[in-house]
């Protein structure tokens, strides 16, 4: 089965005052590479992430943002820096004599300061007891993603059929033509000698019959077409299975290529080269198409 590497998806989790909101996008990438953004204090939950990420995903390039709205009690804890709170004022205190201020540093001024008021650091405790929704959460958004994902590989596939088809046909065209090879040597022979001499020379039927079948010999590319044949099969074959098929699909499209490009180095029909010319334009629209196939 065909899966894109690109996709979209999000999903909330809401469990009494705990909210988790996931996004994820994913791009085409030799490997799979996790961005994963996640609130601060969260971190010890990246390798759970990521190995829940890999079991769905085996490449591509996946971006993860996280947001975590935890309104508990202990969540909502501030830690008071008492030491710089202390400089801080004594600070303040020193300018109101030195400018001879009337009055006491207040609150406010103080609350304004950075870091004397800050959220308490999330506990590893409070850590853990988040990640079952974060996991739940992260299930289904990465549901939505392999859906979305199926469905484009869907539409792939049905464009790499399509296109698969048509060379198949070429193929079968190109077959055909091949079988007078001999002929049309012979011909050509006769026609390119009869050009020469001018018609003053006696053509040797048996000499001719013997050089065209050594020119027939070698363009001979029925090798290539059988071996071109047993690759549509195997692209199809792949698109089938259940495991990743892009690697695969990439290197047997370069085993396609070889065999084309062996046929065109090979025939000496101008309409045959046309053929192949036709066939390496269609190859290279699926190469394209299978850089974005997991």
């Amino acid at each position: 089965m065909i899966y894109s590497m690109t996709g979209f998806s999000s999903a909330e989790e809401i469990r009494q005052r705990l909210t988790v909101q996931i996004e994820i996008r994913s791009y085409n990438s030799r490997n799979l590479d996790v961005v994963l953004r996640i609130p601060h204090g969260y971190q010890i939950l990246e390798e759970k992430i990521k190995e829940a990420v890999a079991e769905k995903i085996s490449r591509g390039r996946v971006e993860i943002r996280i947001r975590i709205i935890d309104e508990s009690e202990e969540a909502c804890r501030y830690d008071i820096h008492m030491a710089k709170a202390s400089a801080y004022y004594n600070a303040l205190f020193r300018l109101k004599n030195q400018l001879d201020l009337e009055g006491k540093p207040s609150l406010e001024l103080l609350a304004r300061a950075g870091d004397i008021i800050m959220p308490a650091d999330v506990s590893e405790t409070l850590v853990e007891s988040v990640w079952p929704s974060v996991r739940d959460c992260l299930d289904a958004a990465l549901t939505g993603h392999d859906r979305m994902r199926k469905k484009e590989g869907e539409f792939m596939a049905g464009d790499f059929s399509q296109r698969l088809e048509g060379i198949a046909g070429v193929l079968r065209e190109i077959e055909e033509r091949t079988r007078g090879q001999l002929e049309f040597y012979q011909d050509r022979l006769k026609e390119r000698i009869s050009a020469l001499t001018q018609g003053m020379v006696d053509l040797d039927p048996a000499r001719i019959a013997q050089e065209a079948a050594l020119l027939a010999d070698r363009s001979d590319i029925s090798e290539e077409i059988t071996r071109a044949k047993s690759h549509i099969e195997q692209f199809r074959a792949l698109m089938a299975e259940e495991e990743p098929a892009g690697r695969k699909l990439n290197f047997l499209l370069q085993e396609f290529n070889r065999e084309f490009n062996t046929m065109g180095s090979k025939v000496g029909n101008a309409e045959l080269s046309h053929l192949i010319v036709t066939v390496k334009s269609e190859l290279e629209k699926i190469r394209e198409q299978v850089q974005n196939v997991e």
